[in-house]
C-alpha cells in the first residue's frame, strides 16, 4: 500500500534516506512491536517508535507510575502519579503519532503468558529491570523465532544486545541469545537494583535511544544488525565499546539437551 500525502509528510525525513526510503518506511508502519518494560529505557524506546510509524506497538508492564520515575521514565509526569503506566504511555505515544496503535497489556509477563504474548509480534524490545523476566522473554522469542532487543543500565553503564538465536551462522552453529551472555540467574539480592545504587537518569535516555534505534534497523534492514555482538557504553569515561557474544555449547536453549517453555 502507498503512503498517503499526510505519511510522505511526516516521515520525510525518513524516506530522504536512502537505507530506509517509501518501502522500509512501509515496513515500520506493517510492523508489530512488543516492549517489555513501562520504565526508563521503554519510554524513549517507545516515543521514538511512534514518531518512527511502527504502526503497533505492544507494551506490558503491570505497575503504576510513582514520583521516584520521574527523575527519568520521561513518557510520564506528574498528573499521571499513580496510574497505570501502560496506559499513560500509550497516551504518550499518542500525542505524538494518533496513527500509530498502542496496545495495552497491563500485567506482568511470566512463564505461562510469555510465548502467547510474544507469538503476536515482529519483534521484542526488552528493557526490564530484573533478571527472572529477561530469560523468560529470551526464551520466549527463541522458540516463537522472534528477534529480541535487549536493554540494561548500571549506575553510569548500558549495555544493548541483538539476539536472533533462532538462527544459526554461515557455519550452522546457533547465533548468540542472552543465556549466552549471562548462563544462570544470579540469586535473589545478589546484584543490587537501582532503588539500591540509583541510576543517572539521562543514561537510560541513551541507551533506551539506542535500543529504538536497533529496533529500526532490524525492521527496515538498514546498516549492520548488532546480533552477535553486546554495546556496552561507560557514562562516566564518555566510551562506546562492542564485545562479541559467541554461542555456548552448554547454553540449555541451543545445546543438549534442550530446553522446553510450555505454553
Amino acid at each position: 500500500m502507498a503512503l498517503n500525502d499526510t505519511q510522505l509528510e511526516r516521515y520525510s525525513r525518513h524516506i530522504l534516506l536512502k537505507e530506509i526510503g517509501g518501502p522500509g518506511q512501509r515496513r515500520l508502519l506493517d510492523a508489530r512491536v512488543l516492549l517489555v518494560g513501562a520504565g526508563a529505557l521503554a519510554s524513549p524506546c517507545l516515543l521514538y517508535l511512534a514518531a518512527a510509524g511502527v504502526g503497533t506497538i505492544g507494551i506490558v508492564d503491570d505497575d503504576i507510575v510513582s514520583l521516584s520515575n520521574l527523575q527519568r521514565q520521561i513518557a510520564y509526569g506528574m498528573e499521571d502519579l499513580g496510574a497505570p503506566k501502560v496506559e499513560r504511555a500509550a497516551r504518550a505515544a499518542a500525542r505524538i503519532n494518533p496513527d500509530v496503535k498502542i496496545i495495552q497489556h497491563p500485567f506482568r509477563l511470566t512463564q505461562e503468558n510469555a510465548r502467547d504474548l510474544v507469538a503476536q509480534y515482529d519483534l521484542v524490545a526488552d528493557g526490564c529491570d530484573n533478571f527472572e523476566t529477561r530469560f523468560i522473554v529470551n526464551d520466549a522469542c527463541y522458540f516463537e523465532r522472534v528477534t529480541l532487543i535487549s536493554a540494561a543500565v548500571g549506575r553510569f553503564d548500558g549495555q544493548l544486545a541483538t539476539f536472533k538465536s533462532h538462527l544459526a551462522d554461515e557455519n550452522g552453529v546457533p547465533l548468540p541469545n542472552y543465556r549466552d551472555l549471562v548462563t544462570e540467574m544470579p540469586e535473589p539480592g545478589s546484584i543490587p537494583t537501582c532503588e539500591e545504587t540509583g541510576v543517572i537518569g539521562a543514561l537510560t535516555g541513551v541507551i533506551g535511544s539506542l535500543q529504538a534505534l536497533e529496533v529500526i534497523k532490524e525492521l527496515t534492514g538498514a546498516g549492520e544488525s548488532l546480533a552477535g555482538k553486546l554495546l556496552i557504553y561507560d557514562a562516566l569515561e564518555t566510551r562506546f565499546r562492542t564485545i562479541r557474544l559467541r554461542h555456548d555449547p552448554a547454553n540449555p536453549l541451543t545445546g543438549r539437551p534442550p530446553l522446553s517453555m510450555g505454553r
